[in-house]
């Protein structure tokens, strides 16, 4: 088995997952997420694009439903032993297939929770397990009850993050050797990707962010590449990720001349970084780091070019997103305790300049001050 954590250490989850369905007076839970099948089994893949289940009793029981492509990655990435197949089949029903694994764990009649807010588990999947467990069992959403298990690393995690943040460095160091008149956008994510790779990485759970010109104010990825001109502005966002575990990094460069906003963006987004790591404490909670960097940025009048969130957990994660619970926003009372990974972005988009500004790294809670799993300074990078 190609498994990343000891046997005590999966067993320790286990244990805590079924200390949770305890509590929530679950006597099971139908696990959909990847991150959670991941997290407690070691299972490593990107099946979860069609139905596949795994199931943990209270009683410690684990069993997966799948497809026969993952048969054996299951076999090969997970310490599971009961591993169960659903037909590729005109007409195939894979969720009566789940009722017929749930009869034999002898789940019938129980109180089962199910983790409906899930990328594993399709609209039209949901309503067909609805559907065919209705008078089989009880099902209430416990879509948290592993995120909340998983949002605290153990110390085998942290180093992996550790290693991550490492990878992501390394690729910044990368991007901004590559950057400058003339550079291709192309080459650079090339290139940094190759840096992650050849340093034991893996490719992150969302695409690599770059923009350049007037698409430098985006936050998300698009297709289409450019050329950056003599005068120029490149946002960056981008992971370090190994065995699934992310860091993440952001940075706007500049090419040729910054202009006196992007330098007054720049000023801002260092003095809103240094406000989220004082409020980064154990104690202290998501909704007060997003207040510490609003109060930076509205205070430099620039209000209208922030965000309305400013970060958010970080961890083993699977495609479409690497953005994990909980967010940094408003009014959210989530309590940090040491052990906690998350990934502060400031990030400042002017339309109607057509300047952008962004600074992002990644910390881990501890007793006192975070720590910064980045090495690299927070200077403007003029190239």
């Amino acid at each position: 088995m190609a498994l990343h954590f000891a046997a005590e250490e999966y067993a320790a989850r286990v244990t805590a997952a079924r200390t949770s369905l305890d509590e929530n007076g679950l006597d099971g839970l139908l696990m959909f997420a990847q991150e959670s099948m991941y997290y407690l089994t070691g299972y490593d893949t990107f099946g979860f694009c069609f139905f596949q289940c795994l199931y943990l009793g209270s009683d410690g029981k684990l069993a997966l439903l799948t497809r026969l492509p993952d048969l054996r990655q299951a076999r090969h990435t997970s310490n599971l032993e009961d591993i169960r197949v659903w037909t590729d089949e005109q007409g195939a029903r894979p969720e009566t297939q789940l009722k017929d694994m749930l009869a034999d764990l002898g789940a019938g009649g129980k109180r089962l929770g199910i983790e409906y807010a899930s990328y594993g588990l399709t609209t039209l999947n949901g309503k067909a397990v609805d559907a065919a467990l209705d008078g089989f069992c009880t099902l209430t959403d416990a879509s948290e009850l592993i995120n909340q298990i998983r949002v605290v690393k153990s110390p085998a995690e942290i180093a992996y993050v550790r290693t991550a943040g490492d990878l992501g460095d390394r690729a910044l160091r990368v991007a901004a050797g590559l950057t400058g008149a003339g550079a291709d956008e192309g080459e650079i994510l090339a290139q940094m990707q190759a840096e992650i790779f050849r340093g034991g990485g893996d490719y992150p759970a969302n695409e690599f962010i770059i923009g350049s010109g007037p698409d430098a104010l985006l936050c998300r990825y698009k297709s289409g590449r450019r050329k950056l001109d003599a005068n120029d502005q490149l946002t960056l966002e981008w992971a370090g990720v190994f065995h699934h575990y992310h860091a993440a990094l952001m940075r706007t460069f500049i090419v040729g001349e910054p202009t006196p906003q992007h330098q007054h963006m720049h000023s801002a987004a260092v003095d809103a970084l240094g406000a989220v790591e004082a409020a980064l404490t154990a104690g202290s909670t998501a909704g007060a780091v997003f207040d510490a960097h609003a109060r930076v940025m509205d205070d430099a009048g620039l209000r209208d070019h922030r965000m309305n969130a400013c970060g958010y957990s970080l961890g083993a994660k699977f495609t479409p997103s690497w953005m994990d619970w909980p967010m940094f926003y408003h009014g959210n009372d989530h309590v940090f305790v040491p052990g906690m990974v998350f990934f502060a972005h400031m990030i400042l988009m002017d339309s109607d300049s057509g300047n952008a500004m962004t600074l992002g790294q990644t910390y881990v809670v501890t007793d006192g001050a975070p720590e910064c799993l980045s090495s690299e300074p927070l200077d403007l990078v003029v190239k």
